[in-house]
């Protein structure tokens, strides 16, 4: 069982900058593909940006050259660093995690809001 937890969401003004971090308990190591959704009201949820047990990385269109995903192995800690922040990034942000073999994600934190106000 992986138990997930987000923090770092906040009101930001456009063009500012959030760090979201993602904790995870027990040992992650490189068994897991790690991701960021985001969903915001009234939407369906969407791929923000995934990072796998190689570090490759694969990011949402919408996000691409302004967040970058990151890990850190000994700590068990997700990162996702925002930059250049615009309004429509406003949604609650979960980490999920999915075995290295497995299609979907199926461990999800509580998610972490982050408003980026015009």
């Amino acid at each position: 069982q992986v138990q997930l937890m987000e923090s770092g969401g906040g009101s930001v003004q456009a063009g500012g900058s959030l760090r979201l971090s993602c904790a995870a308990s027990g040992y992650i190591g490189r068994r897991y593909d790690m991701g960021w959704f985001r969903q915001a009201p009234g939407k369906e949820r969407e791929e923000v940006a995934t990072i796998a047990t190689d570090d490759s990385t694969t990011y949402g269109d919408s996000v691409r050259g302004r967040f970058t995903i990151s890990q850190d192995i000994p700590k068990n800690t997700l990162y996702l660093q925002m930059s250049s922040l615009k309004p429509e990034d406003t949604a609650m942000y979960y980490c999920a995690a999915r075995p290295w073999y497995m299609v979907k994600f199926v461990y999800w934190g509580q998610g972490t809001q982050v408003t980026v106000s015009s």
